[in-house]
């Protein structure tokens, strides 16, 4: 645990190590709205609204499983 705050803590102190996050950081930004152009535009909306059922499903598994538990 104490070399990965080491590690942290030199590439935060190392410019070089910054500047290559930044663009890292900006390359992830620019490639994503690649994706997303050639994307339909309903195809966003659809997967959030797709992810957002699977996660209440999720929530109904674990509540009832909970339920369960506690009988």
């Amino acid at each position: 645990m104490a070399e990965n705050n080491e590690t942290t803590h030199k590439s935060e102190n190392n410019p070089d190590l910054s500047e290559a996050r930044e663009h890292f950081r900006s390359a992830r930004k620019e490639m994503r709205k690649s994706i997303e152009a050639l994307i339909p535009a309903g195809f966003l909306e659809r997967r959030r609204a797709a992810r957002k059922e699977f996660l209440l499903g999720l929530r109904k598994m674990v509540d009832a499983a909970i339920e369960r538990v506690e009988k």
